[in-house]
């Protein structure tokens, strides 16, 4: 194999080798961005436990429910913790353009009914004592800085503070999960500060809870679980449905459309228009060698070597385009992972993603390098002089 040729050949059109090489880095690299996408969507479902559910609103997951179902519910059998959950949706008043997600809870079965959490600053007692204290997460603590004993100013949108101030909550503890069903970008705070503030006139905003979480004793069955309490509310005043902690993450992230089919048209369409930009590049190339390969072959080079002498520069191409697109995806894994932290807990470049990329990328070089190369080893010397002539 003449591979000093092979060089020479790559670096003789630079400019339509670069172009080759940015297009086929580019579409490694969403490949490898949409594939991390639905592998974080799908390891996010399959973390969700299978030991708690969620009650929320037969009508929409906006419109809460009434905080007299809490004890209704609880005289389900099998139903051995309730924690409310109620969405925030402040802004940080230091980042007007940050966002994180921040819910009101119940301290007291909060941190039993997630056992996959565990304090790695301050204590939970500290949390569940004081009324205007919060949990945040490790990453949030990272990003913005936070420590134990800090104040957190949050200006309320969908609740507001009457006096036009933002709220502030203490941070008492810093959390971490094991879990990717929990999200390290969270804060979390006392649901009755919510409530107290909002009926003694401080506050205004909706009544209610937006969701029931319900932790299951162990050996109960979910489905009994689920048809009693949406049974036991068939006629109002507010129906609700149950679901399992997965399909309730499923539901929520569906909102946003079906993100795994649209993802996939997206990769294909990529992969589409990348394979025939290599393709026609290497025909281009194929037909402008023509009489070189000719005078190889009358040199005494096989049909094989000159054959692979398109093919082996089509896969050096797609590989370094590969290694472009790889290395840009571990570059930026870090910020994209922060960005998608609070609805893509699991967003990373695991090893099978980082494969894949790499494989599409050699598949689309061999058989973009096939054809011309194909054609070149059928040449002879007086065919290729003829053609040029």
């Amino acid at each position: 194999m003449p591979w000093k040729l092979l060089l020479r050949n790559v670096l003789g059109h630079p400019l339509r080798s670069l172009l080759t090489i940015g297009a086929v880095a580019v579409a490694v690299f969403l490949v490898c961005m949409l594939q991390a996408v639905t592998a974080g969507l799908t390891s996010t479902l399959n973390a969700a436990s299978s030991n708690r559910l969620l009650v929320q609103s037969a009508v929409s997951l906006f419109v809460d429910l009434p905080l007299s179902y809490q004890q209704k519910i609880a005289s389900v059998p099998g139903i051995e913790a309730i924690c409310k959950w109620q969405y925030f949706g402040g802004r940080y008043e230091q980042d007007k353009g940050g966002y994180f997600a921040q819910f009101g809870i119940d301290p007291a079965t909060f941190l039993v009914s997630y056992p996959e959490m565990s304090i790695t600053a301050g204590s939970y007692e500290q949390f569940a004592k004081t009324r205007t204290a919060c949990l945040i997460g490790t990453e949030l603590a990272d990003k913005y800085g936070w420590q134990v004993g800090q104040t957190v100013p949050i200006t309320g949108t969908i609740f507001q503070r009457t006096d036009g101030k933002p709220w502030e909550f203490t941070v008492a503890g810093i959390y971490t999960s094991s879990s990717a069903a929990v999200d390290k970008q969270t804060l979390w705070f006392h649901f009755d500060y919510l409530r107290e503030s909002l009926e003694q006139g401080g506050a205004s905003g909706p009544d209610g809870v937006g969701v029931y979480m319900l932790r299951m004793a162990r050996g109960t069955d979910p489905l009994s679980v689920q048809s009693a309490v949406d049974a036991m509310f068939e006629n109002g005043p507010q129906r609700v449905q149950t679901t399992t902690e997965a399909e309730f993450t499923r539901q929520f992230i569906s909102m946003l459309g079906d993100v795994p089919s649209l993802l996939q048209m997206v990769g294909g369409a990529v992969l589409f228009a990348i394979f025939f930009a290599v393709l026609n590049t290497m025909l281009m190339a194929g037909r402008e060698r023509t009489r070189d390969l000719g005078v190889l072959k009358a040199l005494g080079f096989s049909d094989a070597a000159t054959g692979l002498l398109l093919l082996f520069e089509s896969l050096l191409l797609c590989c370094i385009g590969a290694a472009v697109g790889v290395g840009l995806g571990l570059l930026i894994e870090a910020p994209m992972a922060a960005a998608t932290a609070s609805f893509i807990p699991a967003f990373r470049f695991d090893e099978n993603t980082l494969w894949l990329g790499a494989g599409i990328a050699v598949g689309v070089g061999v058989v973009s390098g096939a054809l011309p190369g194909w054609r070149a080893s059928r040449l002879t010397p007086i065919t290729a002089l003829r053609e040029v002539g």
